[in-house]
């Protein structure tokens, strides 16, 4: 499957401060230059350079990508600490992110390989990017209404339904209602350097 890094259109900057430093940081200490990290990653060097100095925000499926690139974790890319590791996570220490049109809260302790986000996704928002790694996801419609396609095969899942599947297969994630749909979302986070998260288009389906 070809890559892309065609998505919504970047944030403005400053909304992920401590992204910038830290993704050029990790690509570092993973001994990867510039050009062969971008290429890993399906991006162009010139798109992780902008990432690196702040001019762009990344996505989620990025930030993703990047983890599994670099051996480390969603948390660490965004500066995070995993001291203590704490078992309880207060609602009142969950802080929301946005990237990619998506906002999210790291519902789970830091430095984890099991990830686990509580996600509001956006009517019309990152629709039409398909998804393949490695791993596994469930999820678990909280409010609204999710579209999900998994291969060729479309779910439409309801506020108490749960889906859980094995991450190769082809899928997409998109709210049926305006108001968006949000989720518990949980991923085995697999930190190969070799790992590779493939997004891009389907062409000539429907969204």
């Amino acid at each position: 499957m070809s890559s892309s890094e065609t998505g919504p259109p970047a944030e403005p900057a400053g909304a992920l401060p401590v992204v910038a430093p830290q993704l050029r940081a990790l690509r570092r200490r993973a001994s990867l230059t510039l050009e062969a990290a971008a290429r890993d990653a399906g991006l162009s060097p010139a798109h992780l350079s902008r990432l690196e100095t702040g001019q762009r925000q990344p996505s989620l499926p990025m930030l993703l990508s990047l983890a599994r690139i670099y051996g480390t974790t969603v948390s660490e890319l965004l500066g995070e600490s995993a001291a203590g590791r704490d078992a309880v996570v207060r609602a009142a220490d969950m802080e929301s992110t946005a990237a990619g049109g998506w906002t999210y809260w790291q519902a789970g302790a830091a430095g984890r390989g099991m990830q686990a986000l509580r996600v509001h996704v956006p009517h019309g928002s990152q629709g039409d990017i398909v998804r393949v790694h490695p791993g596994e996801e469930w999820l678990y419609v909280l409010k609204g209404r999710l579209r999900l396609r998994l291969g060729d095969t479309v779910h439409r899942l309801a506020p108490g339904d749960s889906a859980h599947f094995d991450s190769l297969t082809p899928h997409r994630i998109a709210a049926s209602d305006p108001d968006g749909v949000e989720l518990l979302f949980v991923h085995t986070l697999l930190q190969s350097p070799t790992a590779a998260l493939c997004l891009g288009p389907i062409h000539g389906e429907a969204t």
